[in-house]
Order: structure tokens, then sequence, then C-alpha cells
């Protein structure tokens, strides 16, 4: 049988009208991404995040300030099977991210793509920053990115099988997107107004619609409970995280959108935006592409941030494999396709994986600017051995009274983390909800506090002063905070405690 008469069979319908799912190489390419995202799963260090979600998760609750349950649940979860490491933290963003490209080429499956397009939708969703940055590290990022891309492909298979049941599974599946990022709640709107606006609206008259509400508010519900009994914390949140609407505002968000994906591989995702609108037989899965406009305006109105559109951008990147290969006919192109798809991996991989030492994103390299992510995974250990050196020099009656209090919930984690090595003592922080976990108590009189304002510490005890600043080898975003040493609180604690809590990023 020659290679042509091999894709062509590949590319036969199945019973269920569409073609063959290529899986074979599908679970190849998403299976190298797997061993990829594993391998460098254990370098450089906790991400700040992390180092929050490892404490939560031995405080677990149905709901934090700043956040619904699930990451701190996988946090634990993790931890339990694979142990207290970087490594366990990061096994199931790896998988996910692995279904994640699978999800992909079920994607263009739905809209006819035959093998090639489905193995180029998993070579291109595994190239693509999005992907990769979901499965690096631990974060409600990791669950969102699956479902968002699980949403749309149950939609595209609803429109196009008219089998209105899909409606509950969509809502199941938004009920867990719901337990770990509130805004795939943007996308459940935005897809609806686009079949509003496009069609086809019979789906929308079913009983199972209503079911698949239910179902995902069920789901979701002890998230939704918990934040309205505590007066939903998550819009204080959402707002400190807006900016709002303004020009710089809204240029860097369009700005952004083409590196989600990265810039290799936009011209994909915008052909998948593109054909949506011009191919007659796509007509009926148009509201994919009305829900990515209309998102892209409420998100530069509102000034979210370009990562919050990643989700509908990987599924646009899938979209548009399938015009890719109808393009690709040629030797040349084909090359061309290819050498996109390699070079975004590259990139992506520089960008988002430690793939490279540490020292290579310092100031003076060419690859400062992707230096976030990367130097965001270094410097906890040191900023812990900073701190221990303050505490070693308070005297022995000082240091048997004495806590450590961190400004954010990265250097409490960090100090809780490394502390215990270094036989520091408790560590609490007045930051989002680790300010939940636990208040010192009253004979508790001293307080080795870092990264915090001496001016915010002098008014509640007796007597402060700096001990010494923090300094990193690679640039760190605690670089030049103080070590302060309080003595003596005014007040028992529970009444100091309401004045260093806060909410916010940093």
């Amino acid at each position: 049988m020659t290679a042509s008469a091999t894709i062509e069979a590949a590319d036969r319908t199945d019973e269920d009208g569409v073609p063959a799912l290529r899986a074979g190489p599908v679970l190849v390419v998403a299976g190298v991404l797997g061993a990829l995202l594993l391998a460098t799963a254990g370098r450089h260090g906790y991400y700040m995040d992390e180092l929050y979600f490892r404490v939560a998760g031995r405080h677990l609750a149905f709901g934090y300030v700043d956040q619904p349950p699930l990451a701190p649940l996988l946090a634990r979860a993790q931890i339990a099977v694979f142990g207290d490491s970087v490594f366990a933290l990061r096994v199931v963003p790896a998988l996910l991210a692995v279904a994640s490209v699978v999800v992909a080429a079920l994607v263009v499956r739905e809209l006819g793509g035959g093998g090639r397009a489905q193995v180029l939708a998993a070579l291109a969703t595994s190239a693509s920053l999005a992907t990769l940055a979901a499965g690096h590290v631990l974060h409600p990022t990791a669950v969102d990115h699956l479902v968002w891309v699980t949403v749309c492909w149950l939609v595209v298979r609803l429109v196009r099988t008219g089998d209105t049941r899909l409606w509950l599974a969509v809502g199941a599946v938004v009920g867990v997107g719901l337990l770990a990022k509130y805004l795939v709640a943007l996308l459940v709107v935005t897809l609806l107004v686009g079949l509003v606006l496009c069609g086809p609206r019979r789906v929308l008259r079913s009983g199972h619609l209503l079911g698949g509400v239910v179902l995902g508010l069920v789901v979701a519900g002890p998230g939704i409970v918990w934040q309205a009994r505590n007066g939903w914390p998550q819009f204080t949140m959402a707002s400190e995280m807006s900016a709002g609407f303004g020009v710089e505002g809204a240029v860097g968000f369009l700005v952004g959108q083409p590196l989600m994906i990265g810039l290799f591989l936009t011209p994909l995702w915008i052909a998948g935006l593109v054909a949506l609108f011009r191919r007659p037989q796509w007509r009926p899965y148009r509201s994919l592409a009305v829900a990515y406009l209309l998102m892209v305006v409420l998100l530069t109105v509102v000034g979210g941030f370009s990562r919050y559109s990643e989700g509908l951008l990987t599924v646009l990147l899938a979209v548009g494999c399938v015009p890719a290969v109808d393009w690709a006919r040629g030797v040349g192109r084909r090359a061309l396709l290819g050498a996109a798809v390699l070079l975004n991996a590259v990139t992506s991989a520089v960008m988002c994986l430690p793939v490279l030492p540490a020292t290579a994103y310092g100031e003076d390299s060419p690859l400062a600017g992707f230096a976030d992510a990367q130097l965001g995974q270094t410097g906890w250990a040191e900023l812990t051995e900073q701190v221990a050196a303050v505490y070693r020099s308070l005297p022995e009656g000082d240091r048997a009274r004495a806590v450590l209090l961190g400004q954010n919930y990265s250097e409490a984690g960090a100090l809780d983390r490394y502390g215990p090595g270094l036989d520091l003592p408790a560590v609490y922080s007045g930051h989002n909800s680790y300010a939940d976990f636990g208040v010192p108590s009253d004979d508790r009189t001293v307080v080795v506090a870092v990264g915090v304002d001496v001016a915010t510490l002098r008014p509640l005890f007796g007597r402060c002063e700096t001990r010494a600043t923090l300094s990193f080898p690679l640039p760190h975003l605690d670089q030049g905070k103080e070590v302060v040493v309080c003595h003596d609180p005014n007040r028992p604690w529970d009444q100091i405690w309401p004045s260093l809590r806060w909410i916010g990023t940093f």
C-alpha cells in the first residue's frame, strides 16, 4: 500500500460521520510532551504560587480568598502520593497538558479535519506557549486550560450532532473548571452569546441545557457557597488584579495575544479565526469565533490579562490546522509549516520551561526579557537561609519566643518549606488566605519579618529594627527587601492580626 493510500484510509469517516481519529500519532505527540514536562518538572525550584498551594493543601477548605479549592487539593494529593518535592506538585499539570493535546486533535476531527490536520493540531498545541506554561507548574491555569479546550470540543460536537445531552457533559466540565478558576464563566457567557447571535439556536431550546447549568452549579457549589458566606472576596481579588480600561492596558492586552500561543504559530490561530467566518461548512461553529472577539472586547475594557484568553486561543490554533493542511500541499510549504512548529516549540520552551540554567536569564543576558517565569522558581532557599541567619543572631531567650512573618504568601511558603531544615520557628502571613492558616499565640513576643515595611510594624510593637537586607545572585522579587525584628506586641495577636491582613497581588 502506498503512503497516500495509507493516509486516505486513515482519513475515512467512521460510523459517526467524521474522519477517524489518528490515535497513534496523536498519542505519540502527547506522550513526548508529557515526557518533556516531567523531565524538567524538578529543575530550578518551586514557582512562587506553588509555595502557597503547598501550605494551603494542609488547610483544605471549600474556598479561599483568592481562588476556589481545587489547586490546594491537588497539591495535597500529589504530595501524599509522590512526596514533598517540586516534581511531586507538577505531575498532574503535566498529565492535564497531555490531555489538552488529545482534545485539541478531537476538536479538529469534529470539524472534519483528517489525520494530517489532527496530528498538526497535536504538534501545534504541544508547541504553544500556553500549553507548556499550563503543564509546567501547579496553578489553577493547569486545570483551566484543559477545561476550556474540552468545553469547546463538547460544544462543537453538540452542534454537529444535535445531541443536546452533551449539555450535561458541558455542565460537569464547567463545574470542575469553577472549582479551579472562576474565569471559565467568561467562556460560558461568550459561547452562549455566540450561539444566540450566530446559531444554531435550536441547541439552546433544550431541557438538557438547564440540566447542564444545574449540574455545573452542583459540582461547583461548595466553592460558590463558601464565597457567598464569606462576602465574595473573589470580587475584591478580581478588582485588585484588574487594571481597568486604559489605552496602555488595552494595547498591552492586544499585543499579548500573539505571545500567548507564540509568534511563529500566530498565523495558524488567526487562520482558524478567519476560517470560522469564511468557510460555509463551518457556519454552525462561528460561535467560537464570536466568543473570542467578545472576550477580547470585554477583557480589554476591564483591563484583564492577555493570558485570560489562552484557552480559546488554543482552540482557534487547533481549528487553524485544518486550513493550514489544505494550504501546505507542496514540499516547500510543508517545510515552512514544520519550521514554524519547531521554532515555536523552542522559543516557548525557553520562555516557560527550565531547559537552560537559571543563570541564562540574568540581567545581562539576551534572555532577560523571558526571566519572569524562570526566575520566579529561584531564590527561595537563599531567602530562607538569610532569614535563618537573622534568627540565629537573636539571644537564646528571644529565639524561644520567636515566630516568622512573611509579607506575602510566597515568602511565607518558602520559609515553611525550607525553614524546618534550618530549625526555624513557625511561619505566618497576613496575605490572602494565608492569613486564615493561623495566628501566633500570645506567648510569641518576638517576630522576624521578611518583606514587611518597618513603618507598618512599629505601631504594633514595642520596638522594631532592621537586621538585614535580602540579596540574591539572580534577579528576584525580594531583592533589597528588609528582614525586620520586632519585640513585644502592644496588643494580643488576634487584635493585631487585622492590621497585618491584606488582599491582592505582588
